[in-house]
């Protein structure tokens, strides 16, 4: 690559970078639903038409923020899960892996809390892909453990579900809770998770008898 069109892409990043920080800011305020590209544009200061050379329209950048936010997430996790074979170690380095990223990125996360239900169906459709995502990936790391022998395929994928449905509370939790009361929140949902871990160790049990 030249260093011309090094220059040129660079710029192009940072423009797009500048449009995403632009309506993260203002959708603190509002929902995605409601943000006009023009908004966006006026707040990153750039001409309207610079927006289409980096996104089709809004619902494409909130599927762009989608990914920023939870496409990160990925690789993170799917180092604790493989780290150790330590099952409350995980469960506890999981916690503090979303707590720092709340604390860390707030408007990303309130972003996905906001329009995980919200009326843009392409972002809807985004996070919840990426959730399936996580899910699978735990059922993957579920699957290879010693107490797996039984379990079926679809089980593993519930299970997985379930841990993720509760870190998406958790972080919602923490948003609520601010950095004040942060730790309580974590505390808690180490504990929720563990609940959770307990029943699964007797998900394979026999039915007790007249049940």
């Amino acid at each position: 690559m030249s260093h011309t069109a090094g220059v040129r892409q660079n710029q192009k990043l940072r423009t797009r970078q500048a449009l995403l920080d632009a309506a993260l800011g203002l959708l603190d305020e509002q929902s995605l639903s409601s943000l006009g590209l023009r908004e966006v544009t006026r707040a990153a200061g750039l001409a309207p038409t610079a927006f289409y050379r980096h996104f089709e329209n809004v619902p494409a950048l909130g599927v762009a923020l989608v990914e920023q936010t939870l496409g990160s997430l990925h690789g993170m996790i799917g180092a604790i899960l493989a780290g150790t074979g330590d099952s409350e170690v995980r469960l506890d380095r999981s916690v503090e892996l979303i707590r720092r990223h709340v604390r860390e990125q707030p408007a990303h996360f309130r972003f996905i809390a906001r329009e995980r239900h919200g009326g843009v169906g392409p972002v809807r459709e985004a996070i919840a892909a990426q959730l399936r995502l996580f899910a699978e990936e735990v059922a993957a790391a579920l699957a290879a453990e010693p107490g797996a022998e039984g379990w079926a395929e679809e089980d593993l994928l519930m299970l997985g579900g379930l841990y993720v449905d509760h870190m998406v509370i958790t972080a919602s939790a923490l948003l609520d809770a601010g950095p004040a009361d942060d730790e309580r929140v974590a505390r808690t949902a180490g504990r929720r998770l563990r609940l959770i871990a307990l029943g699964a160790l007797h998900w394979l049990d026999e039915p007790a008898q007249g049940a």
